[in-house]
């Protein structure tokens, strides 16, 4: 009061200097700005410790509150100073001035307990039709023991409103601290925690479980991306490398054509090489991809450029095969949000409370508190109260909890409520964050003054020193239960084995090279089909068997005085002159009479010279000699039909066998190949 009275009087300008006071000498003059001071601390107004202070007329506080203690004594506990009663100017006595006896005989006491459905603390349980409702839980389990304890019974029912309780705008409570309040009920059994607020109404047993705030996520799902094969490098990284192939390769191919012009020069062998640019870049991809290709290293620059390149491809794929190897084997998803902080600052995923319960009040407290350094509540708080509270708060825990799994949505709780939910989750789709704020605690709820909190809280905390509380904790939230809360903070220590999803990319690369290459192999059929048809003659032409026949006595004797020729098979077809390449070399013969076709012959040797002419031996009559001892090879005769192109036996007589007269002396030294043939 007395700060707020000074900053009052500074903003307004009206601040009165005094001199220094001193309480020892009685001459001291008194402040002139007293008197303004004590009005202005009058007409103040804050609420404190103890509740609202303001002043009347007559410097008194309408909102003042008494609370009566009294001497009392227990079997158990002994003599003890309990509170009585309190007294305010509004309600004025609330409780009894007389001494009361606190005994721990509760025999035959039938005590009327409000509760509110909350997984796991208070649930229905199977009822048989026309039987009043069975509950179960841990707060139930928790009753049961201090009923069987004590000795007392009990009647249960649900509270009509569905709310733990909170003060409304008029100053009453709803919920099940206005059934206490309004003393329609003796105990309140619940999820209820225990807060300064609720404690100035209702007496509080000691608590019998720990509270704190928690975060309630859908678990981080595997993002199944078929080409994660790329993802060990950026995009840009692919592009320089995409891009540097083919630079090399056109380097490559540059010093290539250098080197071949050089060695044409210097009389020295050219490069064995291929010098086209694709055959270059061939050879730099091959090298990239650790397939190796052919030496081409013949220059010193030639062996600069691929001894950097190596270096170059021995680097990236070594980094491309680590980063591969982290992106496939991961063995887990970590979670991005971990603490308060980490909520607080990202802006994709909404949270959210229950709005006017206790967590909501509470974050609102911390949120609106103007000395709290860390700014993180601050976020939270604005958050949560967007559109006052409509958007993103929700109505009951059980909505919170259907929202979060839906995913998109953090909801924030009590760590033992949210920690059941996912335990108990049939995907085991949630988990809990563990780092948690707000350790307050859970405890059976009173009417206020009443004679029984002290046996209660006493019985509570043998039930903490013998274990008992704990078995019923492991009873609730086991640890080993359905889903595990701890598989998303756990690397697995065995490896886990590659799913078809982390080589889809790769089978897809495969199958678009497969369907390339088909492609590019019938546009090929294609096209060399068009150039052959292109290429024949308009009319096909027959073949004289006899004419040939006879033309090729002739030749052969005229070819035998020079050429000792095997008796391989000889066969002869049907040869189009448009269809042979300059680059072979034939020497075109004179064409036979009546049958309009050009024959075209040549004589592979040794020497690599191209074709022999037979017609230039026609000067030289030879005879050939017929022994039947040695036979000619048989003659098989084919042409072109006039259909389209297919070949059949011709109908013509075959020829006589001939047989060939071998030349005496040596080898000839012009003597051609065994295996080879001629072909007219």
């Amino acid at each position: 009061m007395l700060a707020n009275a000074f900053h009052r009087k500074l903003e307004d300008r009206k601040w009165h200097s005094m001199a220094s006071l001193n309480c020892m000498r009685k001459s001291t003059k008194p402040w002139n700005g007293g008197k303004s001071m004590l009005e202005t601390i009058k007409k103040g107004r804050i609420t404190g410790l103890t509740g609202i202070m303001e002043f009347r007329e007559d410097s008194s506080n309408p909102h003042v509150q008494f609370e009566i203690l009294g001497t009392s004594y227990s079997e158990t506990f002994g003599k003890d100073v309990r509170r009585l009663a309190t007294w305010d100017s509004i309600k004025g006595l609330n409780g009894s001035l007389q001494e009361k006896r606190l005994d721990s005989d509760l025999q035959g006491l039938t005590m009327k307990v409000v509760t509110i459905l909350e997984e796991p603390f208070v649930m229905v349980a199977e009822n048989i039709l026309g039987q009043p409702k069975k509950y179960k839980g841990f707060s139930i389990d928790v009753l049961d023991a201090l009923s069987q304890n004590l000795g007392f019974k009990y009647e249960i029912y649900q509270v009509p409103d569905g709310k733990y309780g909170h003060q409304l705008p008029n100053g009453s409570w709803n919920g099940m601290i206005g059934e206490l309040i309004n003393k329609r009920a003796d105990i309140a059994v619940s999820a209820i925690t225990i807060t300064p607020e609720r404690e100035s109404v209702v007496d509080f047993s000691k608590r019998y479980l720990d509270y704190s705030v928690g975060i309630l996520i859908k678990k981080p799902e595997e993002r199944i991306n078929i080409f994660s094969l790329f993802a060990p490098f950026d995009f840009a990284v692919w592009a320089c490398i995409a891009a540097v192939i083919p630079v090399v390769g056109v380097l490559i191919f540059v010093l290539n054509r250098i080197q071949a012009v050089r060695a044409q020069g210097s009389n020295q062998p050219s490069p064995s090489t291929s010098s086209t640019l694709h055959s270059a870049i061939w050879i730099v991809y091959g090298a990239f991809v650790q397939q190796g290709g052919e030496s081409i290293a013949n220059s010193v620059a030639m062996r600069i450029v691929m001894g950097s390149w190596w270096l170059f491809t021995l680097i990236v794929c070594s980094s491309y095969t680590a980063n591969l190897a982290a992106f496939l084997t991961v063995s887990r998803m970590d979670n991005p949000i971990r603490t308060f902080q980490d909520l607080a600052k990202q802006m994709d995923l909404s949270y959210g409370t229950v709005k006017d319960s206790s967590v909501y009040e509470y974050f609102k407290a911390k949120g609106t508190n103007t000395l709290e350094q860390d700014n993180t509540f601050a976020e939270l708080w604005r958050t949560i109260s967007k559109n006052n509270g409509a958007d993103n708060c929700v109505s009951s825990p059980s909505e919170g909890i259907r929202k979060a799994k839906k995913g998109n949505y953090a909801f924030l709780w009590d760590v033992t409520v949210v920690e059941y939910a996912a335990l108990t989750d049939d995907d085991c789709s949630v988990t809990v964050i563990g780092n948690t704020i707000s350790s307050k605690g859970y405890g059976i709820a009173l009417q206020h003054g009443s004679p029984y909190r002290d046996i209660f809280s006493q019985r509570i905390l043998e039930f903490q020193d013998t274990g008992y509380l704990d078995v019923l904790k492991q009873k609730w939230w086991p640890r080993m239960g359905r889903c595990d809360l701890n598989s998303h903070n756990n690397a697995q220590a065995d490896g886990k084995a590659l799913k078809l999803h982390s080589f889809a990319g790769v089978f897809c690369i495969l199958a678009i090279g497969l369907l390339l290459a088909c492609l590019v192999a019938a546009l090929e059929l294609w096209w060399n089909s068009n150039r052959c048809r292109q290429e024949s003659p308009k009319e096909d032409k027959e073949v004289n068997l006899e004419q040939v026949h006879r033309r090729l006595n002739s030749l052969i004797d005229e070819d035998m005085a020079h050429k000792q020729i095997s008796t391989a098979s000889i066969e002869i077809s049907a040869l189009e002159i448009g269809g042979m390449q300059s680059s072979q070399s034939l020497e075109p013969v004179r064409e036979y009479q009546n049958t309009q076709l050009s024959v075209t012959t040549f004589l592979p040797e040794q020497t690599g010279h191209g074709g022999r002419t037979l017609g230039s031996m026609s000067s030289s009559n030879l005879p050939l000699p017929l022994s039947s001892s040695a036979t000619m090879p048989s003659i098989q005769c084919k042409h072109r039909s006039p259909n389209g192109g297919l070949f059949r036996q011709s109908p013509v007589k075959t020829p006589m066998p001939m047989s060939f007269q071998t030349m005496p002396g040596g080898p000839i030294p012009e003597a051609i190949e065994p295996s080879h043939g001629t072909s007219i």
